[in-house]
């Protein structure tokens, strides 16, 4: 089989916790700013992607066109009021089963890292109190390329100081199961199996889901003919 799995990664918004709505409203807001309706079905193309990105993306459906520094200046301002909108998170916003599964990963001895394109993330997992929990985090911080690129996660696997082909890689989006791929990594996809379905595994939700669970659902099916 392509090895054993040691590390494993969280993707932050879809998997450990749900702050599209707040990303959304964030938005929203913004593209008001210039006269433009954002709606919520041009937010899937949103998924996985850095805050540049999506404004880029916004920017494009509006037809409208902005210097890079005023792009900057409209970064910063949607994620002003993104940071309101997040400060009144609690441990109740971690998605169900997630901060148990997690925290068996490490009775068990294994080595968890965030993979996120937010510059919030720290942020997120202080309010939920589950920043103790990860032993790396990689964020838009540390990066500069953007899923599908496989950056985030390739520099996750660094900082574990394991190999990418003994990481597992939990991801909501498309472009994340892309990235992961990428990276050489097994990939569980949470959500919708029609969009996620290049994904080694495809679950709903954290809760029932174990160790064992994994892998005999992935590991056994990468066994060497």
């Amino acid at each position: 089989m392509k090895g054993e799995i040691r590390g494993f990664i969280f993707d932050l918004d879809g998997v450990i916790v749900d702050t599209a709505k707040y990303h959304y409203q964030s938005w929203v807001r913004l593209a008001k700013t210039f006269g433009y309706h954002f709606r919520k079905q041009d937010n899937e193309a949103l998924k996985g992607v850095s805050r540049m990105q999506s404004l880029e993306i916004i920017l494009r459906l509006a037809g409208e066109k902005r210097s890079a520094a005023e792009k900057e200046i409209m970064c910063a301002q949607k994620n002003e009021w993104y940071r309101e909108l997040i400060q009144g998170m609690t441990k109740d916003n971690a998605l169900p089963g997630v901060n148990r599964f997690i925290r068996n990963l490490r009775r068990r001895n294994k080595k968890i890292a965030l993979g996120s394109a937010s510059k919030n993330a720290r942020t997120i997992l202080k309010q939920i109190k589950m920043i103790h929990l990860f032993d790396a985090i990689v964020d838009g911080t540390n990066i500069s390329k953007g899923k599908p690129d496989p950056e985030v996660f390739i520099k996750a696997a660094k900082a574990l100081k394991v190999k990418t082909e003994e990481c597992l890689v939990f991801e909501d989006a498309e472009k994340g199961i892309e990235a992961a791929k990428a990276a050489g990594m097994y990939t569980v996809g949470v959500g919708d199996r029609k969009i996620l379905h290049e994904a080694d595994l495809v679950i709903s939700t954290f809760n029932q889901l174990t160790w064992r669970s994994i892998k005999s659902k992935i590991l056994a099916s990468k066994q060497d003919p």
